[in-house]
């Protein structure tokens, strides 16, 4: 190798190297900052999962409060019936 060369070689390895540290950095901060995008979209499921649990459980009380609803109407509808709707009421 002649020495009219070397310093230009030793340049472009230092500059590989610098650009290979500075793509080190940058992939080491991006996986960083993918972890805590995955650890909040982790959260974010955990969250959906709760609420859709909360709506299910909803779903299922409201269900069986109409249930109740349409059994207390059958019972004043024949309170009503056994009351003898014939009668008019007082005025």
């Amino acid at each position: 190798m002649d020495a009219e060369n070397r310093p230009e070689l030793e340049l472009i390895v230092q500059q590989i190297g610098e650009a290979v540290l500075a793509t080190t950095e940058t992939v080491d901060c991006l996986s960083q900052r993918l972890d805590a995008l995955a650890s909040h979209v982790q959260q974010q499921g955990y969250q959906v999962f709760a609420l859709s649990d909360a709506v299910q459980t909803l779903t299922e009380a409201q269900q069986e409060s109409l249930q109740r609803l349409d059994r207390l109407t059958d019972v004043l509808e024949r309170l009503v019936t056994a009351v003898d709707p014939s009668d008019p009421a007082p005025p």
